[in-house]
């Protein structure tokens, strides 16, 4: 039999919020999309723009706990910390370093390699139909190296790569500055991998989606949150804005901010953190990568798109609210022009915004386990938007009382309880 039609409240209109809400249109439930400044106004818009289906290797990889302290410390490092917010940090921080095992990162990217693997297939099915489309570009992706030293330094997330079914070929030398000659000679090496893509404007992208949601019959509510309402032990509605949204169940994706409506959804507190990540724009470029790439020396991606090129990367904690710092700016330009020294361009704009951190650097997706009707959708750091069309079609199926085929146990939100 048919599972009865449902209305659906989704805290977050991110791309996982508004992927779950077209999912859940074409399983013929309502939906109603809830979010505090509206469709794509954080790490949605500001993301690095590559659908990075190989990024299965987390940050947290062997070795990274001898090499942080000097990471801290050196101005040249894609690492920073707000120092005030080191006592709220620290117990998150050990357990997230803890984590850099290699047994840790090849549970990981098994884990993420379901939800990101096939990430270009994946938007061009959400979008298929929307007007969304003409912002997704099937290209190569490339990981850029000094020479074939560095890459070979590199050699254990590779390894993991292969072993989740990626495949890619090497660029050196002559035959790498054939495929981009923009870039310069601090560059002599580059792996490519088929089959990824980029979104050419993020922003607009999501909002294209939510726009096709909405004309769907999608409810738009632009309020904050505030509360699940439940009756014996079943979710009938969200307080939102001063209002009370009835609903038959509730998705809670917000990213960054989910961690405080975890225990109205009948979460355990999730051990989540912002790792607050930043982007610089140069528009008008006077020249635009071939693909994005993935500069390994800096460790920021750079990304062509509509009229400018995005630099995105730069790990910095430092919690929700404190401003941002100008270093991460100053770096992401510094090694940009070590990379393409060429490179000239008309206005820079600038951004700075919330990736929601998991400890253990697995998303969590799946209902709670003491409230019936909610259900949770966030915490996938760095591929957020790549994952976000897979996460959204696995929470439309598991809202609608289906089986998703797939292991959905590494995402349990019962995993931290």
């Amino acid at each position: 039999m048919a599972e009865p039609a449902k209305t659906v409240a989704i805290a977050g209109a991110g791309i996982v919020g508004v992927s779950t809400a077209i999912w859940l249109q074409r399983e013929g439930h309502r939906v109603i999309l809830i979010d505090r400044e509206g469709p794509a106004a954080g790490a949605s818009f500001g993301n690095g723009g590559v659908l990075a289906s190989c990024s299965v290797v987390p940050v947290t990889v062997p070795g990274l706990l001898r090499k942080a302290p000097g990471m801290l410390f050196d101005p040249n490092q894609p690492l920073f910390l707000k120092w005030g917010y080191v006592p709220k940090l620290l117990p998150w921080l050990i357990r997230y370093l803890g984590t850099a095992k290699a047994e840790t990162v090849k549970r990981r990217a098994k884990a993420l390699a379901q939800i990101i693997g096939d990430s270009l297939a994946d938007h061009q099915a959400l979008a298929a139909g929307t007007g969304a489309e003409r912002y997704i570009v099937p290209s190569d992706y490339l990981y850029l190296y000094r020479d074939r030293a560095h890459f070979e330094s590199d050699a254990f997330g590779w390894q993991v790569r292969a072993e989740n079914g990626f495949e890619w070929d090497t660029l050196e030398g002559e035959e790498w500055r054939a495929y981009d000659p923009g870039f310069g000679p601090s560059i002599n090496f580059g792996v490519r991998l088929g089959n990824h893509g980029l979104i050419s404007d993020p922003g607009a992208y999501v909002r294209a989606l939510a726009a096709h949601a909405e004309a769907k019959g999608a409810r738009m509510v632009k309020a904050d949150v505030d509360g699940v309402l439940r009756e014996g032990g079943k979710v009938t509605g969200l307080r939102a804005g001063g209002e009370t949204i009835a609903c038959d169940a509730a998705v809670l994706a917000t990213g960054a901010w989910s961690k405080t409506l975890a225990g109205e959804f009948g979460l355990a507190p999730p051990p989540l953190e912002s790792e607050r990540g930043y982007h610089l724009e140069l528009w008008e470029p006077s020249m635009m990568p071939r693909a994005p790439v993935m500069v390994a020396a800096g460790k920021f991606v750079a990304t062509p798109m509509e009229g400018r090129i995005r630099l995105a990367g730069v790990v910095e904690f430092g919690g929700l609210t404190a401003p941002p710092s100008r270093a991460p700016f100053e770096l992401l330009e510094k090694n940009i022009r070590a990379a393409m020294p060429g490179l000239t361009w008309k206005k820079t704009e600038e951004w700075m915004g919330h990736r929601p951190s998991m400890v253990d650097s697995i998303p969590v997706i799946g209902e709670a386990a003491h409230l019936q009707g909610a259900f949770a959708a966030f915490g996938h750091d760095h591929v957020g938007m790549t994952g976000g069309p897979k996460t959204g079609r696995i929470m439309a199926q598991i809202v609608a009382g289906k089986n998703p085929n797939l292991d959905l146990s590494p995402y349990s939100p019962a995993r931290f309880a």
